[in-house]
């Protein structure tokens, strides 16, 4: 007997079975969003995680370089396990007019158009998702974060700081960013440039990182964060991290033959600090565990898991 003509109640009993118990009062909607490039219009596939709950902000969640938002799956499925409204886009990385998320030669128009949809133009993607959702009722978060992987962690602060520079209204609804292993481009000083210009705000901007080695540049956009921030406390470094743990159970076989497989306690250490910075952000209050001194930062200090980015 196939399993379309199985009872109802089964084929959602043997769903569940499958699913990840953190994934299991999270709805995932899949559809498009629109972003102006040059004299069109791309329509971008997007990812959509409601949690069971009302949302306590909404979380940007954007891929690295040759990526997409596949990659993103399972740490997308843990914020909105905690409460997050996630959108996770996939941007391009080739295109003839230089819309590309990592700056291959001038991507700075693209990014722009990129804050132009956070500060506004989410409303038909997010309205046709919460239908299928069926969350009809419920309103887009009146709170931001914006986290992003990669050449993602280097569009994050540039994104922001053109919400700074265009949407001021959209830029006083974001409440951190976290860049996960960020990655300057060749091209340009995307990312200098934007941490040099958030320098001078309170806006929270912390990062988990990898060692460096040859798939985050040698750690180029950590470097950068630690130069242009001086700010007691910057995040993190895995000491025995790979650039894809921001990925965990959704990375690719390539992907980690290239980069190195995700390890448990890495994965596990990312995403627990990872939402409660978030909802720190969010909340305005400081998780005591979460920073230096606290009893579960200081576990992961002393297991050798993670070492400040700041002595």
């Amino acid at each position: 007997m196939g399993l379309r003509s199985l009872p109802a109640a089964f084929v959602v009993t043997a769903a569940l079975l499958h699913t990840p118990a953190h994934a299991q009062s999270v709805t995932k909607i899949e559809n498009t969003v629109e972003i102006r490039c040059a004299f069109t219009t791309l329509r971008q596939s997007s990812d959509w995680y409601f949690p069971s709950g009302p949302p306590k902000a909404l979380l940007w969640l954007q891929h690295g370089f040759a990526g997409s938002n596949d990659g993103m799956t399972d740490t997308a499925q843990r914020f909105a396990a905690d409460g997050f409204l996630v959108f996770a886009p996939t941007l391009p990385s080739a295109n003839i007019f230089g819309c590309t998320l990592q700056n291959l030669g001038n991507n700075t128009a693209f990014l722009g158009n990129v804050a132009d949809v956070l500060a506004g133009g989410l409303d038909r993607s997010f309205a046709d998702a919460r239908a299928r959702a069926g969350r009809p009722d419920l309103a887009l978060p009146g709170a931001f974060v914006l986290a992003g992987h990669s050449a993602g962690g280097e569009a994050v602060p540039y994104v922001a700081q053109q919400l700074r520079a265009r949407h001021p209204a959209a830029f006083a609804k974001v409440r951190g960013l976290i860049l996960f292993d960020p990655v300057k481009s060749l091209a340009g000083d995307n990312l200098g440039s934007s941490l040099n210009h958030l320098a001078n705000t309170s806006l929270p901007i912390l990062a988990i990182s990898s060692p460096p080695y040859t798939c985050n540049s040698g750690g180029s956009g950590t470097q950068e964060l630690t130069e242009q921030l001086a700010r007691p406390f910057l995040g993190v470094r895995l000491t025995t991290g790979s650039h894809i743990d921001v990925e965990g159970s959704s990375a690719t076989g390539p992907e980690k033959l290239a980069c190195g497989t995700p390890q448990a306690q890495n994965v596990s250490a990312l995403q627990t600090l990872a939402k409660g910075w978030a909802g720190d952000f969010v909340s305005g209050s400081t998780t005591p565990g979460l920073y230096p001194g606290g009893d579960y930062f200081e576990s992961l200090r002393s297991a050798g898991v993670i070492q400040p980015l700041v002595p």
